[in-house]
C-alpha cells in the first residue's frame, strides 16, 4: 500500500530550503533571501512600517506570519505591544528564541495555512504568500478578517499580469510564471474595508517590484 500524501507538505518543502541554502547564506546559520537582508529592499520597509506602527497612541499588538530568520522583524519589536513572530520550521523558530530576546517578543511554531493564528491588531505578511498554493493561499485568507489590519508585501511583474496562477508550494514564486498574488481578485476574494499602497520597490535587476500594502477589515 503506497503511503499517503500529506496535504500540506510545505514544511518539509521550507526545510529543505533552508539546509540547502536555497535562498542564499553561506553560513551554517538560517538565511531568508536577499528579500531579508538587502538594504535596500528592508531599510524603505521598516522606515515605512515604522512610521505606521508608531502612529497610534496605544502600541498594536503585531503577529508576523513568516518571520523568517528574524532580520525585519527585529527592527519593529520596539514599536509594538506585542510582536508574535510564526514561522514553519521549527529549527528556526529555536534559533530566533536563542538569539533575540525581548519583554514583550514571543516566537511560535505553526503551519499558518492550517493552524489556528494568534490573536493581534495586525498581521504581517511580507513575502510569504508569493511562495504558497493557491489552496493553502485561501485557508490563510479566509483568517484574515480576524486581524484589523493586514499589511502585505509581495512580489510582483513590472508590467501588467495575469494574476493568481497556482504554483506548487517551495522555494519559487508566480512572477516564473508572469503572474503575482491579487488577493482581491478571484479565486481569493478578500474584501477589506479599505486598501493603501505603502511601498513599491522596482528592483534594479529588472526582475519585478516589490509592493506593500496595508488592508483594513
Amino acid at each position: 500500500m503506497s503511503k499517503e500524501k500529506k496535504p500540506w507538505p510545505t514544511v518539509d518543502a521550507m526545510k529543505q530550503i533552508y539546509e540547502k541554502k536555497l535562498w542564499g547564506g553561506s553560513t551554517p546559520d538560517f538565511y531568508s533571501g536577499i528579500g531579508s537582508h538587502h538594504p535596500d529592499i528592508v531599510q524603505p520597509y521598516t522606515r515605512v512600517l515604522t512610521k505606521f506602527l508608531t502612529s497610534f497612541k496605544n502600541p498594536l499588538t503585531v503577529c508576523d506570519l513568516g518571520c523568517g530568520d528574524f532580520n525585519v522583524g527585529k527592527e519593529l519589536v520596539k514599536h509594538t505591544k506585542q510582536f508574535i513572530a510564526v514561522d514553519i520550521v521549527p529549527e528556526l523558530i529555536e534559533r530566533n528564541r536563542s538569539t533575540y530576546s525581548n519583554k514583550n517578543l514571543e516566537f511560535h511554531c505553526l503551519n499558518i495555512s492550517t493552524n489556528e493564528l494568534p490573536a493581534a491588531d495586525c498581521a504581517l505578511l511580507r513575502q510569504v504568500l508569493q511562495h504558497l498554493s493557491n489552496a493553502e493561499v485561501q485557508e490563510i485568507v479566509n483568517k484574515l478578517p480576524n486581524y484589523k489590519y493586514v499589511i502585505l508585501t509581495e512580489h510582483l511583474p513590472v508590467e501588467d499580469f495575469k494574476p493568481n496562477k497556482d504554483i506548487i508550494s517551495g522555494q519559487g514564486i508566480r512572477l516564473k510564471k508572469q503572474s503575482g498574488l491579487n488577493l482581491l481578485l478571484p479565486p481569493f476574494n478578500y474584501n477589506p474595508k479599505a486598501q493603501t499602497e505603502l511601498l513599491s520597490i522596482t528592483l534594479e535587476s529588472g526582475r519585478g517590484r516589490i509592493v506593500t500594502t496595508l488592508y483594513e477589515n
